[in-house]
């Protein structure tokens, strides 16, 4: 037409976007006065629009196609379209254009309804799409032979978008097209899209409605407007897809069971099956509606929660009266949530027998899976005679915790009570938490639980049952007969020192591998420590099958860390919960250390601990060595407050935490020190070169083949990964797995067959007139057998996807075990070589005549490595540089620590409690003494032995501070000495006389002394041993200081003058008799802090200084004053 032919693009293209156009014709439109005006009719992807026949052009009506209620063709290919508010007669010029209109038209809606029940009559579906009219599809830019993702979810959103005349949001496709589609997700949860406004979740939930891909609609703690409410109602009213309806905790109002029953009786195909509705205020009489109306759809009712939904005692009556009023409850209702629904099961009211209906229906056979009436106010006893009758054969699931275990004192309930728990066939997990369980119950627990054979890693959790001391007891005698329980919670149970008695109970079973003891540590430090002894005495049983270990919130403090120590050499325990024990920064270094050398923790949980970003660094140090921990998270609370105190540090401490916890990813690395093996390559090869000219001989060339092979060593561990890689990529287990698939599937058709077979022939013989009718027809009734068989990809993803990836993880860790095992030994092995290698070379001929020469090479080697080695960096020169500084013996002591780090798990011993910690034990257990006491003459020859050894050649020993000056003497020498007394005749006396006699009158009995005596002659011993071995020096202040706290008597250094003027006092005769009684009392005396201080400069045995210090006081009396040096020999006093 010609006015068409003056429309030019540049006009629609202001009007209408180009890229959703998909015809433009020229049409004749018959107006209300039966006149024919000329239009442009458009059709985009979703819109129908009529623009005027001018330049410019302007729309003059647009609707989208959902606003269509009728479409009808006439002849003269005239089209006539009826909306919501008004009708249009479209003339079109040929039948072609006027079949292309209809075509698309109802192909794009039935693009919308997925040819859903509830679409227009007219809508055509693909199958009837004419070829002209392929090519011009909805979806953009594709044809409809595009694999449409998510059942097409996106074209449905984008019309409803244009329908409601809203902005699409391009988020919402991507995210479903590529995430959902990729990972074949068929629960469509709103929480992806809690941050859009109403109205788009809105359109998304209604987008839903025709939709055949999602087959959950879920939505969790998270509040949804009455907008998304009535959207969710329409959608149930049409889908026959969606299956399962999780609404929990979103605000529903106490009338949406009643509306949500309405919606489902007008849709007859629903196929919902669970009903999730938690955590939210209901109406009773329309969950009552609700039941009812559930149980009248085809899959009839499945799942039922109705956690925390205010429910009543009327409530649970209807609902009970529904469950029982047909029997299609009991053959499909799997999993019941009556929970936190405080007096529903209580039975106060009279009039209302809520037990009683209930009980009766799960005294019926039912198939009950997952049953949980926890906080119910139930009487718990009277409910196993009804488990018994109904629930045995499929019941998994219980949870009965928080409610009441009886009412009455009598045992009638306790043989049914044992008899269901050693009837039971399906059990896996029973919950009795927070309820007072009496001694007899628990044993009636046990022992039918000890008489089921059918019974397998079942989880009991008996935690907060007020168990004590006679639970403890029934635990002690009857656990270890009960082989069925792999996880026990006994925790918060007060049984604090019985777990001296229960902890061998639990070493005693045979299949324990979870263990929860928290909150049962509530007692004395003496008793934890023989108790925390116990457990690591059981987690280091070569026999214990204990995978986790649980003491939350159990207020260890210090004493915890004995456990944290065992966890180093622990091989057994793969998950840990020390979290609320206050183990504070000392706990985090133990627990470092333990992480740095252990291999089977797979996961840690660690907070509540006060522990401050000290302790945190001390656990990212231990990261950056283990490499199988796979979980550890983030300790919030202790992070929190070590925030506050010190924010830097922390920040940079839970940084190094997150870095170091990144490469634990199940791997090992060899134990060998590359540093180590650099060292000694060097070294050799720096002898290579000292011996190049003198010929070559056997040695030398073992001593090359040793270097390339130190070379090839760093190869070693990837490669071996990458080979291990690269051949299990299709080894035979994926080849088995494949053959494996395809046999499966034959076996699944041949049964099929035979199944299909016997039921076509069941058939015949029920209703043979009716079956031979079906036999003529197209396709024949018999040929149902060929046409079935079992999808060959569920097979396939059912082996490939579940199996083949438990079996590919266990691979991995017997593979890397064996990659770590090889390097190790192969690098310890070169280590030994080249050690071996260069101690021969050293002691060669040639070498040990130029050392001059060597020198030389050493410097050229260093420079070698300088330039090649790090390219331009300086760290390995000075690497290289310390292996050249490096003594043999350095070298020798590293391959022995190298040798000490092979030893196995099985044979590495605990790690020692630390220092700290055993100063603490010491001090609570007894009272120390003000200072040491007086050597015993027993470790006075000890020391003469250790003496004994030193060598007696050679030049004098020197201080290197002897030539210094001294200082001024600052007190007279006159002065009288504040450790003597003067007395009315003028003599001196030492002020410490009559003390013996004083301290013999003992307060303490002689068994706590003589204890006492004991502990401090073994401290005096340990102290010896440590000052002989190690050497401590002291400063010199100090040491004038703290005097009266050494192991006593007049000791020090001494120089020559002091040393023979002790020798000549020791010549007086008449000092004899009271140097044996004042040694003798010296002795006896534990409080040594009231002894004289040692005179600086004496160096003598503690016996001796006090044999001097008497002779020196009988100078003293016989002279009456003391001896005066001069300033270079004075001897600095005390005082």
């Amino acid at each position: 037409m010609e006015c068409l032919a003056m429309l030019s693009t540049e006009s629609l293209r202001r009007i209408i976007d180009k890229s959703t156009i998909k015809f433009v014709r020229g049409i004749k439109l018959d107006t209300k006065s039966g006149k024919s005006e000329d239009r442009i009719l458009v059709l985009t992807t979703w819109r129908l629009y009529l623009l005027t026949a001018k330049v410019p052009t302007k729309v003059e009506v647009t609707f989208n196609f959902l606003e269509i209620r009728a479409m009808n063709s006439f002849p003269e290919h005239q089209v006539v379209i009826e909306t919501d508010r008004s009708s249009y007669s479209l003339r079109l010029q040929t039948r072609d254009h006027h079949d292309h209109v209809v075509n698309y038209i109802s192909f794009a809606l039935s693009r919308i309804f997925n040819n859903s029940a509830f679409a227009p009559s007219f809508c055509r579906s693909e199958a009837d799409l004419s070829d002209g009219s392929r090519k011009y599809s909805p979806s953009s830019e594709t044809s409809v032979e595009t694999q449409r993702a998510c059942g097409g979810f996106s074209e449905t959103y984008t019309a409803l978008c244009d329908y409601n005349g809203i902005s699409c949001k391009e988020e919402v496709q991507w995210d479903v097209d590529t995430i959902y589609h990729s990972q074949d997700n068929r629960e469509f949860s709103l929480l992806d899209f809690s941050h859009l406004e109403t109205r788009d979740l809105a359109v998304i939930v209604a987008s839903m409605a025709y939709n055949t891909w999602f087959t959950k609609l879920y939505c969790k703690d998270m509040r949804i407007g009455s907008e998304v409410v009535e959207q969710i109602l329409h959608t149930l009213s049409k889908s026959s897809s969606l299956e399962e309806l999780t609404l929990e905790n979103v605000g529903l109002k106490s009338d949406f069971p009643q509306k949500l029953s309405v919606a489902l009786s007008e849709n007859p195909a629903s196929g919902i099956h669970s009903v999730n509705l938690a955590h939210n205020t209901l109406d009773n009489q329309g969950v009552s509606n609700l039941i009812q109306q559930v149980c009248r759809l085809s899959k009839g009712l499945r799942l039922l929660n109705l956690s925390k939904t205010s429910l009543s005692s009327k409530g649970v009556v209807s609902l009970s009266q529904a469950l029982c009023s047909t029997d299609e409850y009991s053959n499909s209702l799997l999993h019941l949530d009556l929970s936190k629904n405080p007096g529903v099961l209580s039975g106060e009211d009279a009039s209302v027998r809520v037990p009683v209906n209930l009980y009766h229906f799960l005294s019926q056979p039912n198939c009950l899976v997952h049953l949980d009436l926890s906080a119910t106010d139930c009487v718990v006893d009277s409910l196993f005679g009804p488990l018994l009758q109904g629930c045995c054969a499929d019941l998994s699931y219980l949870n009965l915790s928080r409610n009441s275990f009886s009412h009455r004192k009598a045992k009638e309930s306790l043989p049914l009570f044992r008899q269901f728990f050693s009837s039971a066939f399906s059990l896996t997990h029973v919950s009795l938490a927070s309820m007072k369980l009496p001694p007899e119950a628990l044993r009636a627990l046990l022992l039918g639980l000890s008489s089921n054979p059918h019974i397998n890693d079942l989880h009991l959790d008996i935690s907060s049952c007020e168990l004590r001391s006679p639970g403890a007891a029934v635990i002690q005698e009857l656990f270890p007969r009960v082989s069925s329980i792999a996880t026990l919670d006994v925790s918060d149970n007060g049984l604090d020192t019985d777990l001296l008695s229960i902890i061998p109970a639990l070493s005693r079973h045979p299949s324990l591998k979870h263990l929860f003891l928290g909150k049962n540590f509530n007692i004395k430090s003496r008793v934890l420590d023989e108790v925390l002894q116990n457990l690591v005495q059981l987690i280091q049983e070569e026999e214990c099958g204990l995978q986790s270990l649980s003491l939350a919130d159990s207020r260890l403090r210090s004493r915890g860390t004995v456990l944290v120590n065992a966890l180093g050499s622990n091989t057994c325990l793969r998950k840990v919960d020390l979290s609320g024990n206050s183990l504070e920064d000392l706990g985090a270094k133990m627990l470092g250390k333990a992480l740095q050398i252990n291999t089977t923790l797979r996961s840690v949980t660690w907070d509540r601990n006060n522990t401050t970003s000290t302790g945190f660094l001390d656990i990212a140090r231990a990261l950056d060595h283990n490499f199988t921990l796979q979980y550890m998270p983030l300790p919030l609370s202790d992070a929190t407050q070590a925030y506050r105190n010190n924010p830097e540090k922390t920040e940079q401490a839970l940084t190094k935490v997150g870095v170091s916890s990144e490469h634990c990813s199940g791997t090992t690395r060899p134990s060998a020190s590359p540093s180590v093996m650099e060292r000694l390559c060097v070294r050799v090869q720096q002898q290579l070169s000292v011996l190049r000219g003198a010929g070559q001989g056997e040695e030398l060339q073992a001593a090359k083949q040793v270097l390339k092979e130190a070379r090839n060593s760093r190869a070693l561990y990837p490669s071996l990964c990458e080979l291990a890689h690269v051949l299990s990529v299709d080894g035979p287990v994926r080849q088995r797995l494949d053959s494996l698939a395809g046999e499966l599937a034959k076996a699944a058709d041949k049964e099929l067959q035979v199944i299909v077979d016997s039921m076509v022939s069941l058939c015949r013989e029920l209703c043979p007139l009716s079956s031979s009718t079906a036999e003529r027809l197209t396709p024949p009734l018999s040929s149902v057998t060929e046409r079935v068989s079992v999808p060959r990809c569920a097979i396939r993803s059912a082996l490939m996807e579940r199996a083949a990836l438990d079996i590919h993880r266990a691979m991995e860790e017997v593979k890397l075990s064996v990659v770590s095992y090889l390097t190790n030994s192969i690098v310890d092995q070169i280590l030994q070589e080249l050690y071996s290698m260069h101690k021969s070379l050293v002691l060669s001929p040639i070498s040990l005549s130029a050392p001059r020469l060597l020198a030389t090479h050493q410097v050229a080697q260093v420079k070698h490595w300088e330039d090649d080695g790090d390219g331009g960096t300086g760290s390995g020169s000075h690497r290289h540089r310390d292996s050249l500084e490096m003594t043999d013996e350095e070298l020798a002591a590293s391959i022995d620590t190298l040798a000490i780090k092979k030893r196995s798990g099985r044979t590495r011993r605990i790690r020692p409690v630390s220092t700290r910690l055993s100063l603490c034990d010491d001090s609570s257990s007894s009272t120390p003494p003000s200072a040491p006491p007086l050597s015993s003459p027993l470790s006075r020859s000890a020391s003469w032995e250790c003496l004994s050894t030193l060598p007696t050649q050679g030049a004098p020993l020197h201080h290197v501070t002897r030539v210094r000056p001294r200082p001024p003497r600052r007190h007279r020498g006159g002065h009288a000495s504040l450790y003597s007394h003067c007395t009315e005749n003028g003599v001196v006396t030492p002020i410490d006389d009559g003390l013996p006699d004083f301290y013999t009158k003992r307060v303490l009995p002689d068994s706590q002394l003589s204890s006492l005596h004991k502990a401090q002659s073994l401290r005096r011993k340990k102290r010896r041993n440590m000052l002989a071995i190690f050497s401590f020096r002291r400063n010199r202040h100090s040491t004038l200081s703290n005097q009266g706290t050494e192991t006593g008597g007049w000791g020090g250094a001494c120089g020559d003058e002091c040393r023979t003027k002790a020798t000549e006092r020791q010549c007086h005769a008449t000092a004899g008799t009271d140097f044996t009684l004042r040694l003798r009392t010296a002795t006896e005396n534990v409080y040594t802090l009231l002894q004289p201080p040692r005179i600086p400069g004496r160096a003598d045995s503690p016996g001796e200084g006090a044999e001097k210090r008497v002779e020196k006081q009988r100078e003293t009396e016989q002279v009456g004053q003391t001896e005066v040096q001069s300033p270079q020999d004075r001897i600095p006093e005390l005082f």
